[in-house]
């Protein structure tokens, strides 16, 4: 298994969850890993990645999520977070890590390597 996402579940909005990544093989050794969700009845859209270019590293989100998720990646662990606060029903979805060469993408059909999804909801 090359990605394996876990940390999701039940919470309440407002709430905060933190989804963990963890990579292996040429899947961490790609320059970007992003977070994707899929709601029900919804196509698969860009959360949140974290490129990088040399020694450094640049997190870029969607802008439903911006100022409330935050990417990081953790190399000694070989690990990519997702920590997200001030959720909201709308955040209810499977979140899915993925991974690529070069630059971040929006684009889910420009990722080669995906983890099996970890389900978030959130509800009252």
């Amino acid at each position: 298994v090359q990605l394996q996402a876990s940390g999701g579940g039940l919470v309440q909005p407002g709430d905060s969850l933190r989804l963990s990544c963890a990579a292996s093989g040429r899947a961490f050794r790609r320059d970007t890993i992003a977070w994707f969700r899929q709601a029900p009845g919804k196509e698969r859209e860009f959360v949140a990645a974290v490129s990088r270019s040399g020694s450094a590293y640049y997190a870029y989100y969607a802008d439903s999520v911006k100022g409330r998720f935050t990417a990081s990646r953790d190399n000694a662990q070989n690990t990519l977070y997702l920590e997200m606060s001030i959720l909201k029903p709308e955040d209810t979805a499977v979140y899915y890590c993925s991974a690529k060469e070069n630059w971040y993408s929006t684009k889910n059909w420009e990722y080669e390597y995906w983890g099996q999804g970890t389900q978030v909801t959130v509800s009252s």
